[in-house]
């Protein structure tokens, strides 16, 4: 009897032992830390608004870098975001009134067909801009307009992805996104200016210089923390390493050595020179020698508005030297590195001049170009395979964007003692096959 006892008792407290060794789960805790999230604002040109695959659509809206903050910081107490979304059944609009774009099959002027960005329709849904969807009862905290430049924001544009939303026809970006009186925002400004330099190939007029974008950066931020609010600003990146500039290799022309032999000819006593397989294509450059043509070089870059078509079946970039319009050249690339490093630096001290939060994207941008493991997936600026942009190679995509907001996320617990969770970027679509 003694001995069953035993056995009992000894039972009983193995169990014991073994439930009281068990892990308990806690649930996490999240803060606001120092931040008031109940009213969120977000200025911002086309990668706050969502646009993506060239185009401004409902789901690109839905998975916006603005509208994945603002459904983190609901967790601590942020209310509602409200969007300028696009009917969900329309197909969306680019820029230049075009639709979006999805991965297709195109075949090419050799008669090859090959996976490629294609658009959608012969147009883009010009409805999107005859119909005003401004409402006072539901004031829009997604102010990411594509093409917004910093100065755009003080006065009334004919920008018509602003005047879709405006709350009237004389109404500026600082008004509107202003009057609800946001308790908490982020801006990042700055981004179009040099970008809008870089995709016409440094052809555009110069870019802003830093004393007025300083100026201008300085105004909005007077506004924004005049009731006390706090905020996250975020650094440019550099732009030239977006696939729309890295994707196209300089030295993609191919020859054969009969073609080989004819280009010798031709541009040997020009001091150029080719081999069979690959060479450097030939562009146009004023400065170059009389004939103002010259090889490019391997640290200058194409642009992927690029008429590939042209380069393989109409010698663009052979005899007929591709246009600076598809070129960034090395004193191009300087100046647009030396104006993004000057307008970080005034970012970065009107961060701390105002003790705000600063998202380092310049650095991020750095890391996502080198490539990354996020979670057990390589992530990095690839055109398509790499995962984080979108067809456009500009602005990135549902994942790209859930990435990016995590680095937002980041700064905002480091800067204002917060624990706000971030979100799961494997749970977002990256470019999607046919």
């Amino acid at each position: 009897m003694n001995r069953i006892i035993t056995s009992i008792s000894i039972a009983a407290f193995t169990a014991l032992a073994v439930f009281s060794c068990k892990p308990k789960y806690e649930e996490p805790t999240f803060s606001k830390g120092e931040i008031d999230p109940s009213r969120f604002v977000m200025i911002g040109g086309g990668h706050v608004a969502g646009y993506m695959n060239d185009g401004l659509y409902f789901e690109g809206q839905e998975n916006s870098l603005a509208n994945i903050i603002a459904r983190q910081l609901a967790k601590v107490g942020g209310g509602n975001f409200n969007q300028p979304l696009v009917d969900q059944s329309s197909i969306g609009i680019s820029s230049n009134l075009l639709s979006p774009m999805k991965l297709g099959y195109k075949t090419d002027c050799k008669g090859v067909s090959s996976l490629s960005p294609i658009r959608i329709a012969a147009q883009g849904d010009l409805g999107i801009f005859n119909q005003n969807i401004y409402s006072t009862n539901a004031l829009f905290g997604n102010y990411g307009i594509p093409g917004l430049k910093l100065a755009d924001v003080f006065s009334s544009n004919s920008n018509p992805f602003f005047t879709r939303m405006a709350s009237s026809i004389s109404a500026s970006i600082m008004d509107d996104a202003f009057a609800s009186q946001p308790t908490f925002f982020s801006l990042f400004l700055g981004l179009e200016e040099v970008l809008s330099y870089a995709k016409s190939g440094g052809t555009t007029e110069y870019i802003q210089p830093n004393i007025l974008f300083e100026y201008f950066y300085d105004q909005v931020l007077l506004t924004a923390t005049a009731n006390g609010a706090k905020g996250v600003l975020a650094t440019i990146p550099d732009v030239s390493e977006m696939p729309y500039f890295t994707t196209i290799p300089w030295n993609g022309l191919t020859l054969d050595a009969a073609s080989n032999t004819t280009l010798n000819s031709i541009y040997n006593p020009l001091g150029y020179y080719f081999t069979v397989g690959s060479n450097p294509f030939m562009i146009v450059d004023s400065t170059a020698n009389a004939f103002a043509v010259r090889q490019i070089l391997p640290t200058e870059l194409l642009t992927l508005s690029l008429p590939l078509d042209s380069v393989k079946c109409n010698q663009m970039g052979v005899l007929f030297p591709i246009r600076d319009e598809f070129v960034l050249d090395a004193g191009e690339l300087q100046y647009l590195r030396g104006v993004i490093a000057e307008y970080n630096q005034v970012i970065r001290d009107l961060a701390a001049k105002y003790n705000l939060a600063v998202v380092d994207v310049y650095d991020f941008s750095k890391n996502l170009k080198s490539g990354f493991v996020y979670n057990g997936v390589t992530m990095s600026s690839k055109f398509v395979s790499g995962g984080a942009y979108s067809l456009d190679g500009i602005h990135f995509n549902a994942k790209g964007n859930a990435l990016l907001a995590n680095e937002f996320i980041k700064a905002i617990n480091l800067n204002y003692k917060s624990r706000i969770p971030q979100v799961d970027a494997n749970a977002f679509n990256s470019t999607l096959f046919p």
